[in-house]
């Protein structure tokens, strides 16, 4: 059952899928909400899984029905080692979702420091706006983010 998959994703059982996944599995499967197993196994911060996903070809670009992205995803649960280790799979360090939003805007957003700094050193655009024409500074302070601001405006050259 392909449900089962995703269980195993979410709850990092890396051997289990890897067995799925031998059996015939994509590795690009989707559930009914879109989500891919790479999607589900990075909001839960199962790393193993993600790398065995990778691996075996997952599309790290590969958005759900909401047009939300994996490292966008992991930015949002300020997961600085599965937002690396995405990007380092070809995930597209600003890309975004159908709101606009990049990694570096969510985590500006939700104060997720770690990820900001990683971000901003792999060389994340901190002027890309979202589909409302807010930047991650602009987003950052409206939601109250405390250390994000500081981040950000260190790298606009504003501190």
């Amino acid at each position: 059952m392909e449900d089962a998959a995703f269980d195993l994703a979410r709850e990092g059982e890396a051997d289990g899928l890897s067995a799925r996944l031998d059996e015939g599995l994509p590795p690009d499967a989707q559930n009914a909400r879109g989500d891919s197993l790479l999607m589900v196994a990075a909001y839960a911060g199962r790393q193993a899984t993600a790398r065995l996903l990778l691996d075996r070809g997952a599309d790290p670009g590969l958005a759900n029905a909401k047009g939300q992205l994996p490292v966008v995803g992991a930015a949002y649960q300020g997961d600085a080692a599965m937002v690396a280790l995405l990007l380092d799979h070809g995930a597209a360090l600003d890309g975004a979702g159908a709101d606009g939003r990049t990694a570096l805007l969510t985590a500006a957003l939700f104060d997720r420091a770690a990820v900001v700094e990683l971000l901003l050193a792999r060389g994340a655009d901190p002027r890309k706006t979202d589909a409302k024409g807010m930047t991650p500074l602009q987003a950052a302070r409206a939601m109250g983010a405390r250390v994000t601001p500081a981040l950000l405006e260190q790298a606009l050259g504003q501190a």
